[in-house]
């Protein structure tokens, strides 16, 4: 081994020991996935506004067709990370119709979905609802869909409802509001091979992506979905459906969607993924700060072709704090997203817990686990430690204070039961997950074997 040799060595490893001691990124170039959904917006926003660059990272954003293509990409490597339903890390973990380890540790938002259905559905509905001053009072209960399934089953016609995802949000609160009025949205069963989700159902639901949806609904291949934003505004716009229910009368202040990577990249490169997560931080403070300040802005900048790529006028319908239901029927919903205020980006083993109680309601967990099970899988999956050090970072660098963030030297990853509402009065109590589960008229309890 010659001198030189060892001498470049030694600065090699100087370099290295300065870069681990100053938390530099092992890794400065970057590339993101996306879906083309309002919720993309803290890491537009952490783009234009140069909270990457802060980081001293070099971002590129790419949108992709799919939820299941963005996630092969962060399994693969293609992408160094991407903006994720928040199911995904957990159902990947799981297994559940792809195996892989991934985890996050940035929630990017609450609430942002809404159920709509077409027209002809609406006006079937109609008569079902609760009016008042000529309008339906919200929110608006499965109990007045139910007759108008019925009137398509007692024809031999499958009533058919789209969802983004098997593990999405949208497909576990479509079955909660459905379930909730007696309505059976139908069974998994993996160790079978069925992962139709349709065993015993009296509505079919099947995957549509996002954009594709108010095409589906128009021409009559589906009679509802469930999306996030701006694919139910958008049927208002064109005049082609109704949204009937939004996310936050279901149930409200879960996570919605994460940033995902996958576990082998947060080990290999822990400097970048943190710093990743202070941009981050930084964009959802932006995106609600002084109530809502900033979001006609961000509207504005998701529009682009290259973002979400809709109408800026549909875009800041739920953006800026309203949401439309019929055509004119515009209501304040200043919480419809909510992108940092609640500790919204907070990494929550509570919210975790709440997606795995619902996959194993419908059976895409297929067996019963006991309590710290769900426990152990939510610690797997959801990373508070990293979030904790980005906070921390901030709050140093004088860019946030600890008042911004929930008290991290006794924050247990729970919020409290009374945090989120349901639209059946149920309460979640995360640490009881088997106990709330058995109080469900429709879904797997513990003494349901397999399917």
């Amino acid at each position: 081994m010659t001198a030189r040799f060892i001498i470049a060595l030694c600065s090699v490893l100087l370099v290295s020991a300065q870069a681990a001691a100053q938390n530099w990124p092992e890794k400065d170039e970057l590339r993101f996935g996306f879906i083309k959904l309002t919720d993309m917006a803290p890491l537009a926003i952490a783009y234009e506004r140069g909270y990457f660059e802060d980081e001293g990272l070099f971002v590129t954003l790419e949108a992709q067709a799919n939820w299941r293509v963005l996630l092969d990409g962060v399994i693969s490597g293609e992408l160094d990370g991407a903006h994720m339903l928040a199911g995904q890390p957990l159902g990947s973990t799981l297994g559940f119709g792809t195996q892989a380890h991934v985890v996050t540790a940035f929630t990017m938002d609450l609430n942002g979905n809404a159920i709509t259905v077409s027209n002809q559905v609406w006006e079937a509905m109609k008569p079902h609802l609760d009016m008042a001053d000529g309008k339906p009072q919200h929110p608006i209960h499965a109990g007045a869909l139910k007759p108008v399934i019925e009137a398509h089953n007692d024809k031999g016609e499958a009533f058919r409802m789209g969802m983004v995802f098997p593990v999405s949000t949208h497909n576990y609160e479509l079955r909660y509001w459905l379930a909730a009025a007696g309505i059976h949205p139908g069974y998994y069963a993996p160790l079978r091979g069925d992962t139709s989700g349709n065993i015993d159902a009296e509505v079919l639901l099947s995957v549509t992506p996002p954009p594709q949806m108010p095409a589906t609904l128009e021409a009559g291949t589906i009679h509802g979905y469930s999306v996030g934003e701006p694919w139910n505004q958008q049927a208002v716009f064109r005049g082609i459906g109704v949204p009937v229910i939004t996310d936050y009368d279901i149930r409200n202040n879960i996570a919605e969607k994460v940033f995902g990577v996958s576990n082998e990249w947060a080990e290999r490169y822990p400097n970048t993924h943190m710093r990743v997560v202070k941009a981050l931080i930084r964009a959802g403070m932006w995106l609600d700060a002084e109530n809502n300040r900033n979001r006609e802005e961000a509207a504005r900048i998701i529009s682009r072709p290259n973002y979400v790529g809709a109408d800026y006028e549909v875009i800041a319908n739920s953006m800026t704090g309203v949401f439309e239901f019929e055509k004119g029927d515009v209501r304040e919903a200043p919480d419809f997203n909510v992108f940092f205020r609640h500790n919204a980006t907070y990494p929550y083993y509570s919210d975790a817990i709440w997606y795995l109680t619902q996959m194993r309601r419908w059976g895409q967990i297929p067996e019963h686990k006991p309590d710290d099970w769900y426990l152990d899988m939510a610690r797997k999956v959801f990373k508070p430690a990293v979030y904790q050090a980005a906070a921390r970072a901030l709050i140093e660098e004088g860019k946030a204070s600890a008042a911004d963030f929930p008290d991290m030297n006794t924050e247990s990853g729970f919020r409290s039961p009374e945090h989120t509402t349901f639209i059946d009065g149920m309460v979640f109590d995360a640490r009881e997950p088997n106990a709330y589960l058995q109080r469900f008229d429709i879904g797997l309890k513990q003494d349901s074997g397999r399917l």
